[in-house]
């Protein structure tokens, strides 16, 4: 009975089937991250035959379990794209640690977490290493002097550099900078302290012609308007955000506004969304074309190609080519007599990306930004069949555009709360009040100025409208920093079980799609994401890749086993705790015993030394009788009791950053390595 049921509840559904298609692509992809091993041949020949499988069935049997058949093929569908995805971007990976000449072409310019001028370059060269040995990209933090060279798209640099293949994650099961970079073609990143020479200027060319250019355009920006509103104007124009300034940005974050830095959905639907209106405006003013031209379409297909133009000049990253797949698909199916805002257009979008991207998947901008439209279109499609009743209250037409803005910053804020929250560790209390003050500013005045200023460039008027942004600019910097300096602004929250995210995922596709009262199941995901977040247990102790850096919870917090260094693992493990302490405060709190160079913990009955310094490693025996386990921040040089467990430079290296819990008197190991799994990107 009940299964007869559900056949027939998937009948129902049958006219949305595409709705649902989302879900079971990206089910599959999840899969392939998820898996702890790298695919083999016969297991993509499997899932090849069990999709021609699914695809016969659902022909032969397109009633009953012809969905169901569908939903699984899918699922294989989306392993296989994400396999041959991360076979397609495969590139040299550099496989040692490198210090000397560096040679290669500029192809983008950003800034690193320690706000240094980072240049990711091309057709790279390192002295004595082959062609098939090194990287053929490499991304590069300059620190120091560097008075002789102003960066720019193109140029070829030389420079002396310290170089190595992208580290892994920090803590096991942290953030995987080692995947991202291989998605991204990085094969080696590092630093260099001296300064970088000019080699060459840039060469005209179509290859890097779009860098070049939203460079010019950036640097045009920021000489009309200078200091931290031309950098913001900058950074909406051509998505170069380098030189903005580090606390201008942490109070956007603060305050929930970073993302209009970021070009994505917001933007690229209030910039094409303001075309489509001004050109259907301006085309009507004809009667006689309005009667022999459908000037609806033909203002979305110029709403389409600005959208494209803007997606070139930002620089074509991964989340404005997403934004542009979401409004393409709405003004197409304008084009096809289709209702733009639609859930079915967002499931296109998505369908679109995630055959493109299949990595994006598992990255905040992808989730944030769908689940923001998701929520949007289900919440303003339901207001609208509400509206059709007579008898529904309807807002008075003056209140209308205040209350849709303040009704799709809550919905919004509330369907990125968690994905923001997993990934930033963060929550912004007074966000949805800087929103309600910055985005219809946004909206109203700074993104149709910056389409006029596009129009006027040509005739040399161009900064008349990038002028007239100022002051709009400096009203929402303006709001981010005073409500990011508000008591208790942001809260801090612990990173969440890997499961959680999946499982709100879940609810709100069912709570979006669902039409009956059976939405109601949504709250079994939401809950039981709830539940296993506010579980959530930290490791009691985590052990940088390097062994040179020990956090140790206590009562207080993590304890840090230095005050400096390694800054990167010790702001990542405070924040996945949730704690807000600097590195320096958390290296104050009792949680070490023992003098600098030999340091002592305590955790539930076992015991933990941390040696470095000189002669750490011939010390290492000695430490073993007392400890259950030992940590080298350099090489083991002395033999050790076959009994004691030393994690020095060599085995961290090869197993990747470390937790500990205690368990029996001594300590239950957990790798990076072991969580990641044997995957491309960790070879």
């Amino acid at each position: 009975m009940l299964v007869h049921k559900f056949l027939i509840r998937i009948e129902e559904e049958r006219g949305r089937l595409l709705h649902w298609a989302p879900l079971f692509l990206g089910t599959g992809i999840g899969i392939y991250f998820g898996v702890a091993a790298e695919p083999t041949l016969p297991v993509y020949a499997g899932l090849a035959v069990l999709i021609v499988t699914c695809a016969v069935i659902a022909r032969i049997w397109p009633w009953g379990i012809g969905p169901l058949a569908i939903a699984l093929g899918l699922v294989g569908l989306g392993f296989c794209l994400a396999g041959a995805r991360a076979h397609h971007v495969a590139a040299p990976v550099l496989e040692f640690r490198y210090y000397g000449p560096v040679e290669g072409r500029i192809v983008k310019i950003d800034r690193s977490q320690s706000d240094a001028v980072r240049l990711t370059l091309d057709q790279v060269r390192l002295d004595d290493v082959g062609p098939t040995q090194h990287a053929t990209m490499v991304r590069v933090s300059l620190h120091g002097d560097q008075r002789f060279l102003t960066p720019a798209i193109g140029q070829r640099v030389a420079l002396t550099a310290h170089l190595s293949g992208p580290n892994g994650p920090v803590e096991p099961g942290g953030f995987d900078f080692q995947r991202m970079a291989w998605f991204r073609g990085i094969g080696a990143v590092g630093y260099t302290r001296v300064p970088a020479l000019l080699l060459a200027p840039p060469e005209p060319g179509l290859a890097l012609a779009v860098g070049q250019m939203r460079q010019a355009i950036g640097a045009w920006v920021r000489g009309v308007l200078p200091g931290e509103t031309g950098a913001f104007a900058a950074a909406i124009t051509t998505g170069d955000r380098s030189a903005m300034g580090s606390e201008t940005i942490e109070a956007l974050r603060a305050s929930n506004l970073a993302h209009l830095l970021a070009i994505s959905g917001l933007h690229m639907g209030l910039l094409t969304g303001f075309v489509f209106q001004a050109v259907r405006m301006v085309l009507s003013l004809w009667p006689g074309l309005v009667l022999r031209v459908p000037i609806k379409k033909l203002a979305a297909c110029v709403a389409i190609l600005s959208g494209g133009f803007y997606l070139a000049l930002s620089g074509g990253n991964i989340a404005t080519e997403r934004a542009f797949i979401m409004v393409a698909t709405m003004f197409v199916a304008i084009l096809f007599d289709r209702r733009a805002l639609s859930l079915r257009a967002v499931a296109m979008a998505a369908l679109i990306v995630m055959t493109l991207h299949p990595e994006a998947l598992v990255e905040p901008g992808f989730q944030m930004s769908f689940a923001a439209t998701t929520a949007l279109v289900a919440v303003f499609g339901w207001l609208r069949d509400r509206t059709r009743d007579d008898r529904a209250w309807r807002a008075p037409k003056w209140a209308r555009p205040a209350l849709a803005v303040v009704i799709s910053s809550f919905v919004a804020g509330m369907a990125t709360a968690p994905f923001g929250a997993a990934h930033f560790n963060q929550i912004s209390h007074f966000g949805l009040l800087a929103n309600l003050l910055s985005v219809p500013v946004m909206g109203a005045l700074i993104m149709p100025l910056a389409v006029l200023a596009a129009l006027l460039s040509p005739v040399g008027l161009g900064w008349v409208p990038i002028k007239l942004m100022g002051p709009a600019i400096d009203w929402i910097i303006g709001v981010a920093r005073s409500v990011a300096s508000l008591d208790g602004a942001t809260g801090q929250v612990p990173a969440p079980p890997d499961a959680v995210l999946p499982l709100v995922a879940v609810g709100g596709i069912i709570a979006s799609l669902l039409t009956t009262r059976a939405r109601w199941v949504a709250l079994a995901p939401f809950a039981l994401a709830g539940l296993l977040w506010s579980q959530t247990v930290r490791p009691p102790v985590l052990i940088s890749a390097t062994g040179g850096l020990v956090g140790v919870m206590t009562d207080q917090g993590r304890a840090l086993s230095k005050p400096r260094g390694e800054s990167f693992a010790a702001l990542s493990w405070l924040e996945n705790d949730g704690d807000p302490a600097d590195q320096d405060i958390a290296f104050a709190r009792a949680g070490f015993t023992g003098d600098k160079g030999r340091l002592r913990a305590e955790i539930d009955g076992a015991t933990l030394i941390h040696l470095t310094g000189r002669g750490a490693g011939g010390q290492a025996p000695g430490a073993c009788a007392v400890a259950g386990v030992v940590v080298l921040s350099g090489k083991l040089t002395a033999p050790t009791p076959p009994d004691c467990v030393v994690l020095d430079r060599a085995t961290l290296t090869k197993a990747g950053a470390v937790a500990l819990w205690p368990e029996g008197g001594g300590f239950r190991i957990q790798t990076a390595r072991d969580a990641v799994g044997n995957r491309l990107w960790t070879r």
